[in-house]
C-alpha cells in the first residue's frame, strides 16, 4: 500500500493536469512576452523568453490561486472549471495566434528605429513549439522540487507535529534550492568563467604586439612588464596611435602618446597597482602633458579603444592615459559579482593620481579628465561623493552608458528640470552637465564639465529591479527615438524581456543599445576640446574613429 500511495503521490504532483489559475496567468505572460522590447530578437531567442515567461506566469496564477482557496474558500465548483477551460481553449488560442501573428512585425518595427535590415525570419509555429517544450521543462523542474518538498514534509512529520513539519519543511527546502542554486550551480558556473576568463586573459589579441615607444607601459623601458598586462592591457598599449597618424590629422608636429596600464598580474592588491601606475606615469612623463585621463576599465579591463584614440588625436598626442584590471570576468558577469572591486579600483586609482597632479603647481598641470564606459563608470562615480565633488575635484568627465546604480547619475535623474525626459534630461539649464545620444544633444553654446552619452535604448542604463512591479520614466511619452512605439509595460514580464535584453545589448548598430562608437568623439568636443577645436574638425575625427578597430 505504501509504494502504492506514492505512486499516486508522485502522479498527483508532478504528472497532475495543468491548474486554471496557472494556466490563464501563462497565456497572458506569454502574450506579453511576444511583445517588442528595446532590442530586435531572433525568433530562437523569442521562443526561449516566451517560454520563461509562461513558466513565471504559471508559478505566479498557481500561488495566487492557492491563496484564493485556502485563504478566502473560492474554489470553483466542476461545472464553472469545465466552462472556464473551454473559454480559456479557445479564446487563449485566438489570442496567442494573433499575438503570434503580429509579433513579426513589431520585430521589424524594433528594427526599423535602429536602421537595421527588416527583412527577417520569423518561424511563429516553431517559435510556439519551442516556447512549450521550455515551459514543460520548467514545470517539470518546479513540480519535482513541489514532490519532494512533500516528501520531505512527511518524512519530518513522523517525528514532529504535522504542522511544525510544514513549516520546517518548507524552509528546509527553500534553503536547499538557494544553496543549490547559489553553492553549486552559480558557484560552479562562476569558477568555470574564471577559468575560462583566467585562459584567455594570458592570451593576446592577433596582430597585437609588445610596444617599443617608452611612452607605453609594456615597452623594454617599462615598469610594467608586457606579460602582466592581462589580454585587454595588451590591447590598450599594443594598439595605441602612431605619432605619424596623429601628425598627418594634425598637419604639424605630434607626441607620441603615453598610455599607462596597469595588469591584474602587475602587482599584488589594488593599492600596489595604483602605486605602480603612478611611478609609470612619472616615468613616461605623463604629469608634463596638456591633458591626462584616467580611464576606468570594465570587467575583463577593457577600455574603449575608439575614446582613447579619440582624445589623443584631438590633442595631437600631448595626452596621457592610464587604466588599469580588477577583474578578468567578462562585464556583465563583473556587474554581478565584482561590483565593489570597480568601485575600489576606480577610488584608488583616481586618488592616487590625483594625489600626485596635486602637488604640481597650478600653473603647470595637466587637464585632469576622467572617463568610464557602463561599469567603468560606475567606479568613476564611486570615486566621488557627489555630482558637485565630480566637477570640483576634476577638469573634465565622459561618462558613456551609465549602468541603473550609478549614484551620481541617479541623482542627477531624480533632480532633472521639469519636463525633461529621463532619457534625455536637462539638468540646471544644461550649464555644468549634459546628455546625449545624437551629435546634436550636445552642441549647445558653452562647455559642461560632464558629459553623459545614454542611448534611449540601452538596456544597461535601464534595466532594474523596479522593472518588475513598475512602470519606469524612460517607457513615458514622448518616447526616446529609438525604443518602438509599440513597446509596452508589463509587470515581471518587461524585467525579464530587458535581462534579455543585456545580454545581446552590443549587437546593434552604433548609437543605439550599448553601442556608441564614433559619437564618443561628440562627447569629448563637448567636455574638453582643445582651443582651435571646430564642428569640422569632430566630423574628421569621427571618420577616423570609425574606422579603426
Amino acid at each position: 500500500m505504501g509504494d502504492r500511495d506514492e505512486k499516486r503521490t508522485t502522479a498527483r504532483v508532478v504528472r497532475r493536469r495543468l491548474g486554471i489559475g496557472g494556466t490563464v496567468v501563462a497565456v497572458g505572460f506569454f502574450c506579453a512576452s511576444l511583445s517588442p522590447s528595446l532590442l530586435p530578437r531572433s525568433w530562437i531567442l523569442q521562443g526561449i523568453v516566451g517560454g520563461v515567461a509562461a513558466g513565471g506566469g504559471y508559478a505566479l496564477g498557481s500561488i495566487l490561486s492557492a491563496l484564493l482557496r485556502r485563504g478566502f474558500g473560492l474554489t470553483p465548483s466542476p461545472r464553472a472549471r469545465a466552462v472556464a477551460w473551454r473559454l480559456l481553449v479557445g479564446g487563449g488560442t485566438v489570442i496567442c495566434l494573433s499575438v503570434l501573428w503580429f509579433s513579426s512585425d513589431w520585430q521589424r518595427e524594433v528594427r526599423r528605429t535602429m536602421g537595421m535590415d527588416t527583412d527577417i525570419a520569423w518561424f511563429q509555429p516553431l517559435i510556439a513549439v519551442l516556447a512549450v517544450v521550455t515551459f514543460v521543462l520548467l514545470l517539470a523542474l518546479g513540480r519535482s522540487v513541489r514532490l519532494a518538498t512533500r516528501k520531505l514534509i512527511s518524512l519530518l512529520g513522523r517525528f514532529i507535529p504535522a504542522t511544525v513539519a510544514k513549516v520546517v519543511g518548507l524552509a528546509l527546502a527553500v534553503f536547499l534550492v538557494m544553496v543549490f542554486a547559489n553553492d553549486v550551480l552559480f558557484g560552479n558556473f562562476i569558477e568555470v568563467m574564471n577559468n575560462t576568463s583566467s585562459l584567455a586573459n594570458r592570451g593576446t589579441s592577433p596582430g597585437v604586439s609588445a610596444p617599443v615607444s617608452s611612452s607605453l607601459s609594456g615597452s623594454p623601458g617599462s615598469l610594467v612588464s608586457w606579460d602582466s598586462l592581462g589580454r585587454m592591457g595588451r590591447d590598450f598599449t599594443g594598439k595605441a596611435t602612431r605619432k605619424e597618424d596623429l601628425e598627418k590629422f594634425a598637419g604639424g608636429p605630434a607626441a607620441d602618446p603615453i598610455r599607462v596600464y596597469v595588469g591584474l598580474d602587475s602587482a599584488p592588491s589594488f593599492k600596489e597597482q595604483v602605486r605602480l601606475a603612478v611611478r609609470e606615469l612619472k616615468r613616461t612623463g605623463a604629469f608634463e602633458r596638456d591633458v591626462l585621463v584616467v580611464m576606468g576599465s570594465t570587467g575583463t579591463g577593457w577600455v574603449d579603444s575608439k575614446v582613447a584614440d579619440a582624445i589623443e588625436y584631438m590633442y595631437a598626442g600631448d595626452t596621457a592615459l592610464v587604466s588599469m584590471q580588477y577583474s578578468q570576468l567578462p562585464s556583465w558577469l563583473s556587474f554581478i559579482v565584482d561590483r565593489d572591486k570597480a568601485a575600489e579600483a576606480g577610488s584608488d586609482l583616481i586618488e592616487g593620481v590625483r594625489a600626485e597632479w596635486a602637488r604640481l603647481p597650478m600653473t603647470a598641470r595637466p587637464k585632469l579628465l576622467v572617463f568610464g564606459e557602463s561599469l567603468g563608470s560606475y567606479g568613476i562615480e564611486e570615486a566621488f561623493e557627489d555630482f558637485d565633488d565630480l566637477i570640483a575635484r576634476t577638469d573634465g568627465a565622459l561618462l558613456v552608458g551609465p549602468p541603473n546604480l550609478n549614484p551620481i547619475w541617479r541623482s542627477l535623474i531624480a533632480g532633472r528640470d521639469p519636463g525633461s525626459p529621463m532619457w534625455r534630461p536637462v539638468y540646471q539649464g544644461g550649464l555644468q552637465v549634459r546628455f546625449g545620444q545624437f551629435p546634436q544633444d550636445l552642441r549647445e553654446p558653452g562647455h559642461p564639465d560632464v558629459v553623459y552619452l545614454q542611448n534611449a535604448s540601452d538596456p544597461v542604463i535601464w534595466w532594474s529591479p523596479d522593472l518588475l512591479w513598475d512602470k519606469p520614466g524612460w517607457m513615458v511619452d514622448p518616447r526616446g527615438p529609438d525604443v518602438a512605439p509599440a513597446m509596452r509595460w508589463y509587470p515581471v514580464v518587461t524585467f525579464w524581456q530587458v535581462v534579455v535584453d543585456l545580454v545581446f545589448a552590443n549587437h546593434v548598430p552604433p548609437g543605439h543599445g550599448h553601442q556608441y562608437g564614433p559619437n564618443v568623439v561628440d562627447g569629448w568636443a563637448a567636455v574638453a576640446p582643445p582651443d582651435d577645436w571646430d564642428e569640422g574638425d569632430t566630423a574628421r575625427l569621427k571618420l577616423i574613429v570609425q574606422s579603426r578597430r
